[in-house]
């Protein structure tokens, strides 16, 4: 399973990059308006430390009006994948998007039958929101197991990328499910690095070199 990070904080995408684990990164407006920066300046430096797919989102509600942002958005680099809704605009654009090579992620996918809707409209990568779902008392990692499953019965090359990451939790559900990607937060992604166990091991091994004699 493919790990991206989902900030558009560049530091921390610098810290999580540095351990050799993250191979893309999501991004969407308002993450980036937390950054108070111009935001092409910071999709590029995002794709200047992380040499994968880095997702930046159109913000037009018509599909006349996201095919000229989206070109814009590509122009930025190469590994820019254009984040798209899951409407019917926003598959019109999809289309057309794959049409003119552009690679698209269509996110706020909230049902296995929108996820079929965007394979079929040609997505590169699909976003189901597992965290939101849960949210409202319906099970998010279901729609998960449901996708995969679709995909696989008819080969559609679209990618589920498992976002709205809440907990360690779902990143374990998503491997298990053989999701393509999961896209995590950075306070998930630290968690996933920490057990106590480790750390009272080390703790424990440390001590224990200290009582060797000439130490």
């Amino acid at each position: 399973m493919k790990i991206f990070i989902d900030t558009a904080n560049v530091e921390h995408i610098r810290e999580m990059n540095s351990y050799g684990i993250v191979d893309g990164v999501t991004t969407n407006p308002t993450l980036i308006a937390q950054e108070g920066r111009d935001f092409a300046e910071v999709v590029m430096e995002i794709c200047e430390i992380v040499d994968g797919p880095v997702s930046a989102e159109v913000v037009s509600e018509s599909a006349k009006d996201m095919i000229p942002e989206a070109e814009e958005l590509s122009k930025i680099h190469r590994n820019v994948i254009i984040k798209i809704p899951m409407t019917g605009e926003g598959l019109k654009a999809a289309q057309i998007c794959k049409q003119h090579n552009i690679k698209t992620n269509v996110t706020l996918v909230f049902s296995p039958t929108q996820a079929l809707l965007a394979a079929k409209a040609g997505a590169t990568y699909v976003s189901p929101f597992v965290g939101r779902l849960d949210d409202v008392n319906h099970y998010g990692m279901d729609i998960v197991e449901n996708i995969l499953t679709i995909y696989d019965n008819y080969d559609f090359d679209t990618q589920v990328i498992v976002a709205s990451i809440r907990s360690p939790l779902h990143v374990l559900e998503a491997a298990m499910m053989g999701a393509h990607v999961a896209t995590i937060p950075y306070k998930v992604l630290k968690q996933l690095l920490k057990h106590p166990l480790t750390d009272i091991g080390i703790d424990r091994f440390l001590e224990d070199y200290k009582k060797i004699p000439g130490k």
